[in-house]
């Protein structure tokens, strides 16, 4: 009969809420004073020495549990959902922005119904500027923004803030290039019609363009959920906070893997659903 074989190194006690015992091993030679063998001596100096850091990562054996990792268990579900609310919030002030903002440029332009040169400049750069500005860069410069929209700096209601700043100049100029491909022709009809301009804008330009639009937004959607990774790294939270705090900064492979996945696999819905939505709406 053979003998249940034993862990070479015994599982330390936990310290603490993110500290995963199974991990780690403790470092002999590191105990508490009090465990010392005579009580009236002077404990040595590695006596005294206690603290979580002195443990070596070790790898020990799977027991062939799916997730089976504490901090999988208790944060990739709430950071999932942080993420989505993060994205679909953003997402949705983006649109309706980044259309009325980019109808804005469609009308002040040469073509437009209401052109105007000075006015189609002064939009056109801060479009410009708004794309160029790196996305974390951007987060930190308008933190007091931030602060006087959200209440705070921290949290996934915060960091809708700037994602929503950053890509409304992105899909605005989408918006710009879709309506500028619908044919000349039936906004001409339209005129010869009668139609104000408010029908030409959304009975014609918005309608024609609807399809393009669509698949704009869906590009725009992806964009703004790569942008919550970077969120995460200023307090942001989501999936990018669970991989970087957890993944990266404490060598936590199980944690990196499976968000890479989960977000791969959010990604490839969102175009899934766009593409649907595109061809729904597509009259033509």
């Amino acid at each position: 009969m053979s003998a249940v074989p034993t862990q070479p190194h015994p599982l330390p006690r936990r310290v603490s809420e993110i500290f995963p015992p199974a991990r780690w091993r403790e470092v002999p030679g590191f105990t508490h004073a009090e465990t010392a063998t005579d009580a009236l001596r002077e404990p040595t100096r590695t006596e005294v020495l206690t603290d979580v850091t002195y443990h070596r990562g070790c790898t020990r054996d799977s027991d062939g549990t799916w997730l089976n990792n504490s901090i999988i268990q208790r944060r990739l579900w709430p950071a999932t959902l942080e993420t989505l609310e993060m994205t679909g919030v953003s997402g949705a002030l983006t649109v309706v922005f980044g259309l009325l903002l980019g109808l804005a440029l469609i009308s002040t332009g040469r073509r437009g119904q209401h052109p105007s040169r000075v006015t189609y400049e002064i939009l056109s750069q801060i479009v410009n500027m708004g794309r160029s500005m790196p996305f974390i860069i951007l987060m930190v410069a308008i933190i007091p923004l931030t602060r006087l929209i959200a209440g705070t700096s921290l949290g996934w209601q915060a960091a809708c803030v700037p994602l929503t700043v950053g890509a409304i100049p992105f899909y605005a100029r989408l918006v710009e290039a879709a309506i500028n491909d619908v044919d000349h022709g039936k906004v001409e009809a339209a005129l010869m019609m009668g139609a104000s301009s408010s029908q030409i804008t959304w009975g014609v330009l918005v309608r024609e363009a609807l399809p393009t639009l669509v698949r704009s937004a869906t590009v725009t959607i992806i964009t703004l959920l790569g942008y919550t990774a970077m969120a995460g790294t200023v307090g942001g939270g989501g999936l990018g906070d669970l991989a970087i705090q957890y993944g990266y900064q404490r060598n936590d492979t199980d944690v990196m893997v499976i968000v890479v996945v989960l977000i791969v696999a959010v990604v490839g819905v969102i175009q899934v659903c766009g593409d649907m939505l595109s061809r729904l709406v597509d009259h033509r």
